[in-house]
């Protein structure tokens, strides 16, 4: 009876090993299941990045706003009878103007 006891129970471990740690175990399928998971994070903010490019270029394309904005902002254009305001910041410090002298002789 005890020899058939531990035949049986080898025998389940035997099924149960590829079950757990064989090639299409659990253990794979679960870490597959992760990978997928990080994967799909990883599209999601893909396609969120894609979708804010392509509605820049769009809008790039198609309306001048976008176009009037860079121009301002990264290049410092203004429209004709603008006026430029710039405000320092009372903390910053300033570049005392070059006296005379030295300007009329870096002239010379």
């Amino acid at each position: 009876m005890r020899l058939i006891a531990v035949c049986f129970l080898l025998l389940l471990a035997m099924i149960q090993y590829p079950l757990w740690l064989g090639k299409g175990g659990w253990l794979r399928v679960w870490e597959f299941e992760r990978q997928v998971a990080l994967a799909q994070n990883n599209n999601d903010k893909l396609k969120q990045r894609n979708a804010t490019l392509e509605s820049e270029v769009v809008d790039l394309k198609d309306g001048t706003d976008s176009v009037e904005e860079r121009a301002r902002f990264e290049l410092g254009m203004i429209k004709k009878d603008e006026i430029f305001v710039q405000i320092l910041d009372a903390n910053a410090v300033m570049m005392a103007p070059a006296p005379a002298a030295v300007t009329e002789a870096l002239r010379r």
